[in-house]
């Protein structure tokens, strides 16, 4: 069994509740009174569309560059992540989240591409036009995302790195670096 993260496990039934991301985190703004409001009411539309184009380009835009298979493939990819990237990068350097100043369930669909972007999609996927870090505003908000409480123990880049770098032989044939 291949075990994929997240994952919401039930310790009384010893079971798997779920394990896609966005439908926890749906599950504990609407079932689990007061533990998050990451989906409010009022923004579900806009977060939805917001996912949804963010989806494309980036989330998926780092697979779409780093599995290509022809050169106009990898192109295409990589450019429509950095057009993105580009993009995002302006909205926020006018608002502290990606829809003003309350963290959505669209942030932390951002958060996962942008936490293991210089680390992995980088080098690994070959989306190397620019460094996170060269992005201003970008650079510091999954910095921020990652001091919420209970995102930092669920982070673990070395663990994301050695799964990337060993599990994509086509990608890295060689499983370099071994100990990364």
């Amino acid at each position: 069994m291949r075990v994929t993260f997240p994952v919401l496990w039930d310790k009384q039934t010893g079971t798997i509740v779920n394990n896609e991301s966005r439908e926890i985190i749906r599950m504990f703004d609407t079932q689990f009174e007061g533990i998050a409001n990451f989906y409010p009411h009022e923004l579900r539309e806009v977060i939805d569309q917001t996912i949804d184009g963010i989806y494309q380009p980036i989330n998926n835009g780092v697979y779409r560059a780093g599995f290509a298979t022809t050169q106009m493939a990898y192109e295409e990819g990589v450019t429509d992540l950095f057009n993105a990237l580009d993009y995002w990068d302006g909205v926020l350097g006018k608002q502290r989240y990606l829809w003003g100043d309350q963290i959505t369930e669209a942030d932390w669909c951002m958060f996962t591409t942008l936490l293991r972007f210089d680390a992995v999609y980088y080098g690994h996927f070959k989306c190397n036009l620019r460094h996170l870090w060269d992005y201003s505003n970008l650079w510091n908000y999954p910095k921020e995302l990652y001091q919420f409480p209970g995102v930092k123990e669920t982070c673990n880049l070395d663990h994301i790195k050695r799964h990337y770098y060993k599990s994509h032989d086509k990608i890295n044939p060689t499983r370099i670096p071994k100990d990364r």
